[in-house]
């Protein structure tokens, strides 16, 4: 998983941009199964849009912010490397 600061250009700057493989794709899906009291056990297969997920991006616009390893990360506040 890479966190960097996102490529767009907004009024309170680029924004935070969250890659994931495939793989931290369908671990995201399993724990929002979980977190919504659906539990799975053995082998799945989790496909997005009917395809095998090679990857996947999470923007977060700059209004917002993200915790990461227990620091906040704040882009209105700071354009520095992540």
């Amino acid at each position: 998983m890479k966190v960097k600061h996102g490529s767009g250009t907004t009024q309170y700057g680029p924004g935070v941009e969250i890659n994931l493989s495939g793989s931290e794709v369908a671990t995201a899906i399993d724990a929002y199964l979980v977190a919504c009291n659906i539990h799975v056990s053995g082998p799945r297969t989790i496909t997005v849009n009917g395809r095998l997920c090679d990857f996947g991006r999470v923007y977060v616009d700059p209004s917002g912010f993200v915790i990461r390893k227990g620091e906040k990360i704040d882009v209105r506040l700071t354009h520095d490397t992540i």
